[in-house]
């Protein structure tokens, strides 16, 4: 099931609303997907409202609000070698803020304390049940989805200040999207990133030095996690910069792709 959060463009009676809905139709024919607006959120059983919108018809926004996002570092061998570093003994985790988070078209800006501001292409889970010490069999029982996300880094910044906060939490460094795939196995799926077209990072998860248990398992060891938080599984290697006026876009099999331009931070 694709779970979407979307506005309603102008010209409708709902225009403006914003809601959760589902989508259905071929993805490889755009014009034919439907969202089915939904009541409220979409844990649990989604019940439909019977209202009906084309694709095209609608906005499609960050699928998810988390009240936290938990990000994995150095989570794929290659990557951490590409920037000089060893895979850590237990797994390397930072937060991004609320309020890094866009969705699918919006805007990466670029912010003015960065000269290298780099795209990191990443499967993310969206946990759909409030958890805490969660056994790794029991991983499956509090994952409500999974989506695509870029866990966009001011690389210079990382590095000068030491700490992660200001490098990977700015305003717009969290693009997610486009909506929330909840039936899907994330053992072995190919991870990819684009820039303008021309392919930059292409990984599988099955690469992973810790998979999406072990590390849900080592997440909720230390804090409670809620409904809509998303964890972040870490960037295959061939990280790079981005510049003002790039289209970077990730894609995760079996999920979609989601696409962002990259402007000057006004």
């Amino acid at each position: 099931m694709r779970i979407a959060r979307f506005s309603v463009r102008e010209g409708s009676p709902a225009a403006g609303s914003v809601s959760f809905g589902i989508i259905e139709g071929d993805a490889a024919q755009p014009d034919s997907l439907v969202v089915h607006t939904l009541a409220g959120h979409p844990f649990g059983t989604p019940q439909p409202t019977g209202e009906t919108h084309r694709l095209q018809d609608v906005r499609l926004l960050a699928p998810m609000l988390p009240s936290k996002i938990v990000a994995v570092g150095r989570n794929y061998a290659a990557h951490a070698a590409e920037l000089g570093n060893e895979v850590p003994a237990v797994p390397l985790t930072f937060f991004k803020p609320s309020t890094a988070v866009i969705g699918p078209t919006e805007a990466v800006a670029y912010p003015p304390f960065s000269s290298d501001v780099q795209y990191e292409a990443e499967l993310a889970v969206v946990i759909g049940r409030m958890c805490r010490e969660v056994p790794l069999e029991r991983v499956p029982e509090v994952v409500f989805g999974y989506t695509c996300a870029n866990d966009v880094t001011a690389r210079d910044v990382q590095q000068r200040e030491g700490q992660w906060a200001r490098a990977k939490g700015f305003d717009t460094s969290c693009p997610l999207g486009p909506w929330i795939e909840t039936d899907l196995d994330p053992a072995d799926l190919a991870v990819t990133c684009t820039v303008n077209g021309e392919l930059r990072q292409a990984g599988r998860t099955s690469q992973m030095v810790r998979s999406v248990a072990e590390l849900i398992a080592h997440v909720s060891e230390a804090m409670t996690l809620l409904p809509g938080d998303v964890i972040l599984t870490g960037t295959p290697a061939g990280v790079g910069p981005l510049n003002i006026g790039d289209e970077v876009a990730v894609s995760v099999e079996g999920i979609g792709t989601l696409s962002n331009k990259v402007i000057k931070r006004g």
